[in-house]
């Protein structure tokens, strides 16, 4: 596991180790020695599976490509996690972001695993082809692993319900006669998948960020106002006042974050910033999040990066290099890109007090710390960005049921459960003072813990 997401693990048994309400028939050297069994259990991975896929390109040219299936714990459920197709996958990262789902998974009360995959490959250098042969080829090299009872794939950066579809339909031909439907989740709705999955990671990103600065901090104002946690005040100066938002990342997840946000009528938001990989576009009297977004739908997902563009959308915003994003002087940064984005090099630089982790891991450990002693709130990828898993979940339900929801029921269902959490989660993070982080690792290693310990595996 990589070490920012270690330490943290180690850091919660140890704040459990100490708890003797927790697992209170463990005492002693027993419980030294089943202290030491989790650790081990919940920092490697169980398995770690590596292929190199033999692809023929349109052009005659064969090329192998590195392909990954990491599945880190299955004490839950079935192992869980999407498919990655991006130049940067490789083995350790599979494996810090399967651990991280297994994390997530026990978090939110949904009954998966922790699983990962990937494919190093940039799904712009191929045709849609060879990117077809592709997906083929992953489930052929991988399938005695997956299915719906053992490893449930779903669509990560660089895929979607398109990459879904196929490999569900690879799968169904090499099982004939098995349950197939929950194979894949992520799909189309035409082949299975459920309503709302798209947007499910996104808005469940700005709902987490909502739901603790609006509905949470009004309930609990009293409170709060008479807390010396550092993250209480930071939240009630917050409150009540018109808010300057930037979002890193303008694809499935960031774009719908960023609507999300434009659209609400609890908070006053101004999404003052937004980029992607080619820009950042700035406008201190706000931008036109539906114009942009259409102006993407047209343009292979890109943002406008002339001015030229944004006059043919009659865009107004200044054109500033793709990191400045980081950098402006706003309320709240939601990052929906990639990992490390904040670190310790950049970190001086980040001006937000709210940020929201819709990407996996974009803030380092060392940036995290620093950030969180300034009293700034990260809201970690575990917590925000689990929309697009529990919609997954659902999208399974469905598919053993063979009844749908409609798109209402879905997002309904995604903001209860997210809501259950959030009301499990922040009355203990306001209260004391720990991250916000630190307190969802330790809910989720307390109930991976008590379920090993219950099945006999600690020892």
């Amino acid at each position: 596991m990589a070490s920012q997401t270690g330490s943290i693990v180690q850091h919660s048994l140890d704040a459990l180790m100490e708890d003797t309400s927790f697992l209170p028939t463990l005492k002693d050297s027993t419980r030294e020695k089943a202290f030491t069994s989790l650790a081990s259990i919940l920092s490697t991975p169980n398995h770690i599976l590596k292929s190199f896929l033999r692809i023929a390109l349109e052009n005659g040219e064969v090329v192998r490509i590195p392909a990954f299936r990491v599945q880190h714990n299955n004490t839950l459920g079935p192992y869980k996690g999407g498919i990655r197709f991006h130049e940067s996958v490789g083995e350790e990262d599979v494996m810090n972001l399967a651990a991280l789902m297994t994390l997530k998974n026990a978090l939110h009360e949904v009954p998966f695993g922790g699983g990962k995959g990937g494919i190093s490959i940039n799904p712009r250098d191929y045709t849609i082809k060879e990117l077809h042969l592709i997906s083929q080829k992953y489930v052929h090299y991988f399938s005695d692993i997956l299915g719906p009872d053992k490893d449930i794939p779903a669509p990560d950066m660089g895929t979607g319900d398109r990459e879904m579809d196929w490999m569900m339909a690879e799968y169904k031909s090499i099982r004939p006669g098995q349950p197939y439907r929950g194979s894949f989740t992520g799909k189309s709705v035409v082949n299975g998948g459920s309503l709302g999955r798209r947007e499910a990671t996104g808005k469940g990103v700005y709902f987490t960020f909502r739901y603790m600065l609006y509905d949470f901090v009004k309930e609990q104002k009293n409170l709060l106002s008479k807390s010396e946690n550092i993250f209480a005040k930071t939240a009630l100066s917050s409150a009540d006042r018109s808010l300057k938002v930037a979002v890193q990342g303008f694809g499935n997840v960031g774009s719908v974050a960023a609507l999300e946000s434009y659209n609400c009528t609890k908070l006053q938001n101004k999404i003052v910033a937004v980029s992607d990989r080619n820009v950042t576009l700035y406008n201190s009297d706000g931008l036109d999040i539906p114009s942009l977004i259409g102006f993407t739908s047209m343009n292979d997902g890109d943002l406008p990066t002339t001015e030229e563009q944004l006059s043919e959308f009659d865009l107004k915003a200044k054109i500033l290099n793709r990191d400045e994003v980081l950098y402006q002087d706003v309320d709240v940064l939601i990052l929906a890109a990639l990992e490390d984005q904040v670190h310790k090099e950049n970190v001086d630089k980040v001006k937000a007090q709210i940020i929201v982790e819709g990407a996996n891991a974009p803030v380092t450990g060392d940036a995290d710390r620093i950030l969180s002693d300034k009293g700034v709130i990260i809201v970690p990828d575990i917590l925000a960005n689990a929309g697009g898993v529990i919609v997954s979940y659902f999208e399974w339900l469905q598919g053993r049921e063979t009844q749908f929801y409609s798109e209402e029921e879905v997002f309904k269902l995604l903001f209860d459960k997210m809501k259950s959490t959030m009301d499990t989660i922040l009355p203990q993070f306001f209260g004391d003072p720990f991250p916000l982080r630190q307190n969802c690792y330790i809910h989720a290693v307390m109930k991976l813990s008590t379920i090993l310990y219950r099945q006999g595996k600690l020892y």
